[in-house]
């Protein structure tokens, strides 16, 4: 049920349009943005893992179209711009980040400037502000100009009208919306069950405990909403065999719970995910449906790491059986395995083997990186076999394995 409310049991379309690429967003409720890009930088990953070979630009034209917008949700994320009324009520009422507000207004003469740099210029960028205090710019060390169109974007005075190279590009709210009026926000109330009420269909059946996490609301919160979405019919009591319990459904998706049921919707794609990918980001939620404790390790000392600085899970049919730490070289066109490692108790057999390497095969070929070259594997002798099945020539590129 999961994976076929987040589009991984739907077969690709060929070629990926934008509708395509937006109605994929649109199943996961957001896209979380992370700028770590060792592979590929994981809002347009956690695509591929959904459509296969698309062109990336696809999602750049989304944001610049206002089909998406850029707000905090489970994280700075993605997302559909039917949602942003709801996202405004936040805004309005002050319930993501309020400590920005006194930084603003504790700032004010930086602020004012930003502000009159961009009703001057209309948009914005931070490499507009050169840097005075002699500091060396890095990601815990902004320039104050930096913090303060992300504050003002935080704050709904600014958004982001398009992005360049991955750069943000800051616009007023009326610049990027202009026909948008704060006079058509939904009631106070009704932003945390209508959220509560996508984290569930996002999740296909869902313990309470797993809902909270996919907007970042508190358990309270979603508690009470769930009662009020039981009441008017939106959500139905469900129950995952093997978890205790009680668990819930969207009403969209009971016939999608029945063909799971009667297996005419199944689990078939063998694909790699971004460690940003909803399927993955909630480490419990992974460990309780997959048996799959995963942390990504770019944070932690590398003395430290276990499978290495960024690795992928390998989602192999409905299980999620190994990650893989890989980098793209992007010069030489090779895409470098440095590790495989396998779930315990998980032995690759042929269909497994064939499946695992087509799914690297393809995903180096999207990276333009096509050379694939296996280092090493957690069971002996599996690197050759699975860079022998990467290796082979396919009719298509596409993802998936039937």
């Amino acid at each position: 049920m999961l994976l076929a409310a987040q589009g991984l049991c739907h077969e690709t379309a060929s070629p990926v349009s934008g509708d395509d690429a937006y109605a994929a967003i649109c199943r996961m409720g957001l896209l979380q943005i992370d700028t770590i890009h060792v592979v590929a930088r994981s809002p347009y990953f956690v695509l591929w893992s959904r459509l296969g070979d698309y062109d990336q630009h696809l999602l750049d034209h989304l944001l610049a179209s206002q089909r998406l917008f850029e707000y905090w949700a489970h994280a700075a994320c993605f997302i559909p711009i039917e949602q942003f009324p709801l996202h405004r009520r936040l805004i309005v009422d002050r319930r993501r980040h309020p400590s920005i507000y006194y930084w603003l207004k504790a700032n004010e003469e930086a602020v004012n400037r930003v502000s009159q740099f961009v009703l001057e210029n209309r948009v914005a960028r931070s490499s507009d502000f050169e840097r005075t205090d002699g500091a060396k710019g890095n990601w815990w060390n902004w320039k104050e100009e930096k913090i303060a169109l992300e504050s003002l974007h935080t704050a709904g005075e600014l958004m982001i009208l398009e992005r360049r190279r991955f750069q943000r590009i800051y616009a007023h709210r009326t610049t990027v919306l202009p026909h948008w009026s704060d006079n058509a926000l939904p009631d106070s109330s009704d932003v945390i069950p209508a959220l509560t009420a996508i984290a569930v269909r996002c999740l296909g059946v869902t313990m309470e405990r797993w809902i909270a996490d996919y907007y970042r609301f508190k358990k309270s919160e979603t508690a009470s909403a769930i009662k009020r979405l039981l009441e008017c019919g939106e959500v139905v009591e469900a129950s995952i065999e093997g978890l205790t319990g009680r668990a819930y459904l969207h009403r969209d998706h009971l016939g999608l719970a029945q063909q799971v049921l009667d297996g005419s919707v199944t689990a078939f794609r063998t694909t790699l995910l971004s460690p940003f990918d909803p399927i993955v980001w909630d480490r419990s939620r992974g460990r309780e449906l997959f048996g799959f404790d995963y942390t990504i390790e770019c944070y932690t000392k590398e003395a430290k790491r276990i499978y290495g600085y960024f690795t992928l899970p390998i989602l192999y049919r409905d299980r999620l059986v190994g990650r893989l730490d890989a980098k793209a070289h992007r010069v030489e066109k090779r895409f470098e395995v440095k590790a495989l490692h396998f779930e315990a108790g998980f032995l690759p057999h042929e269909d497994a083997i064939d499946a695992i390497g087509k799914a690297i095969r393809e995903c180096a070929i999207w990276h333009k990186t096509p050379k694939v070259e296996i280092v090493s594997c957690s069971i002996r002798g599996l690197a050759a076999k699975i860079e022998k099945a990467a290796r082979k020539r396919r009719s298509s590129s596409r993802g998936g394995t039937p």
